[in-house]
């Protein structure tokens, strides 16, 4: 049994900051210790038995500390908890369904602090002044609904410019010990500061935001126990992308990744924080860390020093970091000296190959050795120190006479990095070799990219991102997307070359000379303390509700919908599903991409009806492997019956024909994109049956009533096509309220064939309720009615 190692804090440096720029409600940004620390006594007598850190933060978040574990027996994997979040947070594309969700709930305020932050909707196409200016008058209609309704609600309201969600509230609102939610799957990125926030759709949030207990099946604890030190080229980004290539896409789902060991201690709090940021690449429910000097040195000079006095007191009982003894599901030793720098990719942000060996792989798989763009920042890597050290690589370049060899973006992570930035002259430094600047915000890495060359032609670009589906970033399904550090892909900038090392390899210069990089160094905190910029784009801290406040929805809008509550399929008494058609069976890896995809579709975020158009449409269908295709066996005469996904789901919806879906693996993985479970229900989908599913598609399905079940043979998957018809056995006694029910599938094939296939469920006893109601929200309302 490894023990985790227990520090005290001691602030060993002081920082320049901007307290008096940026107002602050500090009550609003510091966890309530005294109370999370009582209800962990309360848990001890309970448990009686050392905690990891991820469980003291859950479980000092009960709704119900006193009697929420039950008597203590198997909890992790097992229970499912009824939690307090702190805090939520929202990006502009989710926070439009999220709002319209909450609003049907009749509330006149949120019940917790909760922000908006304008990052999603900011296209890339010419440099940060123009994108933006352009972007913000595109937009206007959906920025204009947010900031109603966050004046209406009392919300914080982050303006377009103001920089990307997770950077903002890593910065502004993250605090040691905290539990928080955002409709993001990168929440996790607060983890940086020692907290736990988790990335959810946005009927999750809106629990939080209803002051309704929000439930999550306690995860199991993965300690990932660093020793060592990072040295010359390897980076926060290389551990969390070699551990991505060990643990797969799969191997952190209904687990928390729990960081300890001295390891820890010597990385910056923006360091750590990448790391988080990544552990949504494995399907973890959320990372975290110990507190350390550097998370305390990092609130200080953020302007949050009553934050870390707070934080200091409550680490000095313990609060902050795993006890003694305390047991992990699962142990994995990572040696920081022995890493290097590893690219992940193509199409998947698990394949994972190490820098030294990058070169002989793309030989390998007959690729060209040419890179098309490098583009560095995102939210995982978008601090100062990220664009510290690449500026000091542009200064070695700049010095031998060199420029980037290839289009080169720079996506700073807020207004506060980008003044900064300015200030001292990295943003300059960049420019001079060629860097383009973008505006604050998602930018590429979601697809916001408005790409002119390359289009329909395979070529490579490296990013510095986190994620690098087919067709995300810029549209095109032949963009091979290769993740690194931002260090690596600024140095292969020069380059142009796939196979450059530049641990190893040497650049001719124009001269004939050869030049060779040194290792980069950056500094995690600026020394004259950090600038806010242009202070127009922050909100008032905690803004008081204005119940008499319009909420702007432009009459016949295309890019917002009031909601219309789902219809409970057992109005009438039924307590099976007695005819689903299936509509296809998907083939293999099918993230939210798939589902519901980004890029031009994000400006319908807020429209149920049109952005349901995309439903699949980058799916591929198992019988044919085509992609967008799905059979209507049951067409009238002068219909076809090949149509595209979408518009058979419409023609089964016209006729009243609920309908189900057959997939494979890991079904939803990547973005916390509840879309892609809103939409299949609008059109009619009841069911999913998967092999597996990752496990926010999976709880978003649930929140909006679709019965997700899982095969309990993975081979059954095949024996299901497009056109039989699916009945339940056993949900009745689920519904219920029976114990130990089981479901089964009786399908009938289009050739008559009858069989029973076995499944399993995850439904807890509050899911089953949302399931009978239509949806959450549904059952959420008829509890305040």
């Amino acid at each position: 049994m490894v023990r985790p190692t227990i520090r005290s804090v001691a602030c060993t440096r002081s920082f320049a900051t901007h307290i008096s720029a940026i107002p602050r409600n500090y009550a609003s940004i510091t966890p309530p210790y005294p109370t999370l620390i009582k209800n962990l006594e309360s848990v001890r007598k309970i448990l009686k038995r050392p905690l990891t850190l991820a469980e003291k933060i859950l479980y000092s978040h009960l709704n119900d500390p006193i009697n929420g574990l039950g008597n203590g027996g198997r909890i992790r994997g097992e229970a499912y908890l009824q939690l307090k979040p702190e805090r939520v947070a929202m990006q502009d594309a989710s926070a439009q369904m999220a709002l319209l969700q909450f609003m049907s709930a009749g509330l006149a305020q949120c019940a917790v602090p909760t922000s908006i932050h304008c990052d999603h909707l900011i296209q890339a196409s010419e440099g940060a002044k123009a994108d933006l200016e352009r972007s913000i008058v595109t937009n206007q209609e959906v920025f204009d609904f947010l900031e109603s309704a966050a004046r209406k609600y009392g919300i914080e309201f982050w303006r377009p410019g103001s920089g990307i969600i997770h950077q903002i509230v890593l910065e502004n609102y993250a605090a040691p010990g905290m539990l928080m939610l955002g409709t993001d799957s990168h929440t996790p990125n607060a983890g940086g500061l020692g907290m736990l926030a988790i990335g959810v759709g946005g009927a999750d949030a809106v629990d939080a935001m209803t002051g309704t207990p929000w439930e999550l099946k306690a995860p199991k604890i993965v300690g990932i126990h660093l020793t060592g030190k990072l040295s010359g080229w390897a980076t926060t980004k290389d551990l969390i992308l070699h551990l991505a290539g060990k643990l797969t896409v799969r191997g952190g789902t209904g687990r928390i990744l729990e960081y300890f060991g001295p390891g820890v201690h010597g990385q910056s709090c923006t360091g750590l924080a990448t790391i988080a940021n990544m552990g949504a690449e494995v399907g973890a429910t959320t990372s975290t860390f110990p507190y350390t000097s550097n998370m305390q040195s990092y609130l200080h000079a953020t302007g949050r020093g009553p934050v870390a006095q707070a934080a200091d007191e409550a680490a000095t009982k313990g609060f902050l970091t795993a006890d003694e003894g305390a047991e992990y599901d699962e142990v994995i030793e990572i040696n920081l000296s022995d890493l290097e720098p590893t690219i992940n990719g193509p199409f998947t942000p698990d394949l994972a190959t190490p820098l030294s060996k990058f070169g002989a792989f793309i030989k390998d798989q007959g690729w060209k050795d040419e890179l098309s763009a490098g583009l560095i920042g995102s939210c995982t890597n978008s601090s100062y120190e990220d664009m510290t050290s690449v500026a000091d690589l542009a200064r070695q370049a700049k010095t031998a006479g060199l420029t980037t060899k290839v289009p080169f973006l720079c996506t700073p992570g807020s207004e506060q990095i980008r003044a900064t930035m300015e200030r001292d002259n990295v943003t300059a430094t960049l420019q001079d070799v060629g860097a383009v600047v973008l505006a604050n915000a998602c930018g590429p890495c979601i697809g916001q990219w408005k790409r002119e060359d390359k289009k329909g032609e395979e070529n490579a670009i490296l990013t510095s991102f986190n994620r690098n589906f087919k067709s995300r970033n810029d549209g095109n399904r032949y963009t091979m997307n290769f993740l690194a550090s931002p260090t690596v892909v600024t140095a292969m900038a020069f380059s142009g070359s796939l196979s450059f090392n530049p641990m190893t390899d040497s650049l001719t210069l124009p001269s004939g000379k050869q030049f060779q990089f040194s290792p980069p160094a950056g500094e995690d905190l600026p020394l004259t303390g950090f600038t806010p910029g242009d202070t127009s784009l922050y909100p008032s801290p905690t803004p008081e509700p204005q119940p008499s406040a319009e909420v702007i929805i432009k009459k016949d809008s295309q890019r917002l919908e009031l909601l219309e509550p789902f219809t409970s399929p057992f109005a009438e008494g039924k307590l099976e599903f007695s005819s689903l058609k299936v509509l296809m069976r998907v083939r293999g890896k099918c993230t939210t991409d798939h589902i519901s995809a980004a890029g031009p579709w994000l400006k319908y975020k807020g429209h149920l009806t049109n952005i349901s158009e995309n439903l699949l449409i980058t799916a591929v269908n198992d019988e044919g492997g085509e992609i967008n295709v799905a059979f209507d066996h049951d067409a009238p005469g002068g219909t076809t019956e090949t149509d595209t996904i979408p518009n058979v789901a419409k023609r089964l919806k016209s006729r009243s024909q609920p309908w189900a879906l057959v997939v494979d693996d890991n079904y939803g993985e990547g973005s916390a994109r509840e879309h892609a479970a809103l939409q299949p229900r609008f059109y009619g989908c009841n069911l999913i049956i998967a092999r597996s599913f990752a496990r926010i598609h999976e709880t978003n399905l649930k929140k909006q009533g679709v019965l997700p079940l899982w095969f309990a043979d993975k081979a059954d998957y095949s024996r299901i096509g497009s056109g039989d018809m699916i009945e339940t056995v056993g949900l009745a006694d689920l519904l219920e309220g029976k114990p130990d029910a089981t479901i089964k599938l009786r399908v009938t094939s289009r050739e008559g064939k009858m069989f029973e296939i076995s499944t399993q469920h995850t439904m807890s006893a509050d899911q089953i309720k949302w399931l009978r109601a239509g949806s959450a929200l549904n059952h959420i309302r008829s509890q305040m009615q």
